[in-house]
């Protein structure tokens, strides 16, 4: 059983940034970040392989977020910079425990709670 636990979450202006964490409570393999909006079904939005060595982006946030890992601390990051409105939602992060890299939700084991972002305009 791994737990998953995120942080850095908030309200920020257009343009701003924000840096989410998620802690792992264990060793994870492949790991995601997902998003869901209110009245919206939830999407990918970032993956990194274990090693940190290959991530993939949805075309939405390409150019703007950035994920990266550190294995000794068990945690993931998801770098956010020049948000949207539309990035306002609920980001998640997921853990795999049988694939070094899934773009699906099908491919995680292990979700966090959630933590709320916010872009005013």
């Amino acid at each position: 059983q791994v737990q998953l636990v995120e942080s850095g979450g908030g309200l920020v202006q257009v343009g701003g940034s924000l840096r989410l964490s998620c802690a792992a409570s264990g060793r994870t393999l492949g790991m995601g970040w997902f998003r869901q909006a209110p009245g919206k079904e939830r999407e990918f939005v970032a993956a990194i392989s274990r090693t940190g060595d290959s991530t993939y982006y949805a075309d939405s946030v390409k150019g703007r977020f950035t994920a990266s890992r550190d294995n000794a601390k068990n945690t993931v990051y998801l770098q956010m910079n020049s948000l949207k409105p539309e990035d306002t939602a609920v980001y998640s992060c997921a853990a795999s425990t049988r694939s070094s890299f899934s773009l699906s939700s099908v491919g995680y084991d292990y979700w966090g709670q959630g933590t709320q972002v916010t872009v005013s305009s």
